[in-house]
């Protein structure tokens, strides 16, 4: 019997007495130097009840890293954010600023939208 519902991999019932749910290993991959990565800096206001953040996607590496570069952000721009699922939201349209730090950290941003 499954103790998580979630571990069920969209498999809802099985006729098999011997059915294993098999969870694929989910390894995070290598966080490349920052010189590698290019990452995506645009203006978001999608979903978001007309209030645009500041969206930076393109982050190849760890969620650790993740969270620390958007932590990084937000200190710089002094505003909230978040980072999850490879992606980094900063409140604001601070694209520049972001841009500027993440040139700083070695990073090559671009700046995508108008």
């Amino acid at each position: 019997m499954v103790k998580d519902w979630k571990d069920r991999l969209g498999v809802v019932y099985s006729t098999n007495s011997d059915f294993k749910y098999d969870k694929e290993d989910q390894r995070e991959p290598d966080t490349l130097p920052a010189n590698q990565q290019k990452l995506i800096v645009q203006l978001d206001k999608k979903n978001r009840k007309g209030k645009a953040v500041t969206l930076v996607t393109g982050f190849i590496g760890s969620t650790e890293d993740l969270e620390s570069l958007g932590k990084l952000l937000k200190t710089k721009c002094g505003v909230g954010g978040t980072a999850k699922d490879g992606e980094i939201l900063i409140q604001g349209d601070f694209r520049d600023k972001v841009v500027q730090v993440l040139a700083a950290e070695g990073y090559i941003p671009k700046k995508s939208g108008g």
